[in-house]
């Protein structure tokens, strides 16, 4: 059963995530947002499957200093291209497991997504 998770590590949210799993003996890989460039296709996927407003982080500092130009709407194209130049836009962390996505952290969610 492989289970990525992607985030940032100076992230609080996703060292919250990762204690939890770490506490749950729950094996993963993490991918750090930062040193891994996300390829378009998936990128894609993930929009397809939850939409890009439940991607983007909206209230981040990085979509704030976005110039607006950036911010209007999200289309498909437009949404990879911001997230391949600026992969802290996502929301975090990012949990694919079994096909599955899950996206921020919230402990009765992830109980329920693990099977906890």
């Amino acid at each position: 059963m492989s289970t990525v998770v992607f985030g940032i590590t100076n992230c609080d949210t996703v060292r919250k995530a990762r204690k939890w799993l770490k506490e749950h003996q729950i094996d993963y890989e993490f991918s750090n947002l930062k040193s891994a460039p996300l390829p378009a296709a998936t990128i894609e996927h993930w929009i397809n499957a939850l939409g890009a407003e439940q991607l983007i982080n909206k209230r981040g500092t990085t979509w704030r200093n976005l110039p607006d130009d950036d911010k209007g709407e999200l289309t498909l194209p437009r949404t990879i291209h911001l997230i391949q130049r600026h992969p802290t836009l996502l929301k975090r962390p990012l949990v694919v497991r079994e096909g599955e996505l899950l996206v921020g952290f919230d402990e009765a969610t992830w109980q329920g997504f693990f099977r906890v």
